[in-house]
């Protein structure tokens, strides 16, 4: 009985420590519980712009929208230059595993050495490129890895469709689409896109999950559209070519004016480049030398020393000029004639290209008279074309010429022009007397022109011009069906000490029709070692085969009846 009283006394004595224990534990939970809502609380309530920053910073980005760069295209519309979108291989080096067959499978798919692909892996923390602008088919490669850290980008890669044909006038750019040669240099700011930008979700591995909002609409870069007419352009790209391979020239170069505006209808050369193509170490296949190389422009000059002396009152179109012996003596200087003339009248001087005739009228003007002319004519400056790298040329000030210098002049020595100053020069004759400013872009309406020479002035001259491919030193410029008007030019190569025996430049500056000019064609072949190297012989030619393919094309209509015939060979032009 006492054992059992004792026993319920201690069963009461636990009760109430175990009760103890509950409550303490209950209460417990309760606070902590109590914590909890109320942390939740503060978390979704109170802080909820704290915390949404916060993510918003880990997994929230404002990512780039790419646009494409401007398109470039000739006057009818046709592309010369177009940025197509090309996937760029980037990876996260944080992300990305750096164990060997990782790196042996991303490098097997990009076709690279797997030590190459270390190296650029080293090169930064959390992006780089690994192969930017690749083929659909490289990209896919990559893509079906499925590689933690490697992801494919948009960017844009520039494609030139016509190739090396209007490589020279049109351009480069380099691999960020930034312009490095010609038009695409020349009008960089006008063609740059502007980027756009979004703000996405992107998870650990820097894959985009989602597309939040839009933060700037992409720009895409303007249009520009050339002066260029393709077909001429692929006409004197072919003859030009054919000429260079044939005459085993140095180089070649040919533009064509509109004679009415001054617009760049094709402006070509030899050597060319593919613009499409990695680029080589050869740099100066990249030079225009249409408008970045000078060179003495020799007998094509001497039709503006006459338009110069008849515009002082010098000079008649009738009179008569005494080149009698072939030679003529400048002080202790002597100017010489492949042959004795005897008396000629002035449109015999050019189409017989006599230097003691053009030397002789030249120096009936004060040496003032005959460099503002030439000042005039665009020599010896800048054209208006803003082509990147253009040459001004060289016209020595009067002040500085002796009377010898002068009568160098009249027949190309002494100055020096490119072939777009000269083809610009020309144009006068085809425009009546005025000068255009040259376009590189199509034009709207007409330029604003200048004065050069009276209508009347520029007419005779043309004329002149006329009989130097019927029956002076340019037949093979002729064009059946149409009159033709032009000058030939063959000029010795400076070199140290003097000028070089065996080495010339080879031109023709040619008018067409001439009846009403609409087209200014300049070429100059540099050069030549295959045997001929007269402008008659070697630069000519491409004129008259451009020229019959022009005029089909434009749809000229023949201002020559077949039946008055014109010399359509003959001898070369006279040194």
């Amino acid at each position: 009985m006492a054992k059992a009283k004792k026993k319920q006394s201690k069963e009461k004595q636990v009760i109430p420590a175990y009760h103890g224990r509950r409550r303490f534990l209950l209460g417990l939970m309760l606070i902590i519980f109590s914590l909890l809502v109320w942390r939740a609380y503060e978390r979704q309530i109170l802080e909820t712009d704290f915390l949404q920053d916060q993510g918003e910073a880990r997994f929230l980005r404002e990512t780039e929208i790419p646009a494409y760069r401007g398109v470039i295209t000739d006057r009818q519309g046709e592309i010369l230059a177009v940025s197509a979108p090309m996937p760029s291989i980037v990876a996260d080096p944080k992300i990305l595993s750096p164990d060997r067959q990782t790196i042996a499978r991303l490098a097997k798919a990009l076709k690279v050495k797997p030590d190459s692909l270390r190296r650029r892996l080293a090169q930064s923390r959390r992006f780089v490129y690994l192969k930017r602008q690749v083929m659909p088919a490289t990209a896919a490669r990559v893509e079906a890895l499925n590689i933690d850290g490697v992801r494919l980008e948009k960017e844009y890669r520039r494609f030139y469709p016509n190739g090396e044909v209007t490589a020279h006038m049109v351009g480069i750019t380099n691999i960020d689409e930034v312009g490095q040669e010609g038009l695409e240099l020349a009008y960089n700011r006008w063609l740059t896109p502007v980027a756009g930008s979004k703000r996405v979700i992107k998870d650990g591995r820097g894959r985009i999950i989602e597309d939040v909002e839009s933060v700037r609409i992409p720009e895409p870069g303007r249009h520009l559209a050339l002066s260029l007419d393709l077909r001429l352009q692929f006409l004197a790209y072919r003859e030009l070519k054919a000429a260079v391979e044939r005459h085993k020239a140095h180089s070649g170069s040919a533009v064509i004016l509109d004679a009415k505006t001054g617009e760049v209808l094709a402006m070509v050369n030899q050597p060319s480049y593919n613009p499409n193509a990695p680029r080589g170490r050869d740099f100066s296949r990249l030079r225009n030398r249409v408008v970045t190389d000078v060179f003495e422009p020799g007998s094509t000059i001497k039709p503006f020393v006459v338009a110069a002396a008849m515009e002082a009152g010098l000079l008649k179109v009738n009179e008569q000029i005494d080149t009698s012996s072939g030679r003529f003596s400048v002080g202790r200087y002597l100017v010489r004639d492949s042959h004795d003339y005897g008396l000629i009248d002035v449109s015999t001087v050019i189409s017989k290209s006599s230097n003691v005739g053009a030397s002789k009228i030249a120096l009936r003007m004060e040496g003032e008279q005959l460099w503002q002319f030439l000042a005039g004519l665009g020599f010896g400056e800048l054209s208006e074309s803003l082509f990147p790298g253009e040459a001004a040329g060289q016209l020595p000030h009067f002040t500085g010429w002796s009377k010898f210098e002068q009568a160098t002049i009249a027949y190309g020595y002494g100055l020096s022009v490119t072939i777009l100053q000269l083809a610009q020069a020309y144009s006068i004759f085809a425009n009546d007397g005025l000068r255009n400013p040259v376009s590189l872009l199509r034009l709207e309406e007409q330029p604003e022109s200048t004065r050069v020479i009276q209508p009347e002035t520029a007419r005779m001259v043309l004329g002149m011009l006329e009989k130097v491919v019927v029956d002076g030193t340019a037949p093979q410029a002729a064009v059946a069906g149409y009159r033709v008007a032009g000058k030939t030019g063959t000029a010795k190569k400076s070199v140290a000490g003097g000028y070089a025996d065996d080495r010339y430049i080879a031109a023709f500056v040619g008018i067409i029709p001439a009846s009403a000019p609409r087209l200014v064609m300049a070429v100059v072949v540099d050069e030549p070692t295959a045997g001929q190297f007269y402008g008659g012989q070697v630069a000519a030619p491409v004129f008259s085969k451009v020229m019959t393919g022009a005029m089909r094309l434009l749809n000229e209509a023949p201002d020559q009846p077949p039946a008055s015939g014109t010399r359509l060979a003959g001898a070369g032009e006279r040194p």
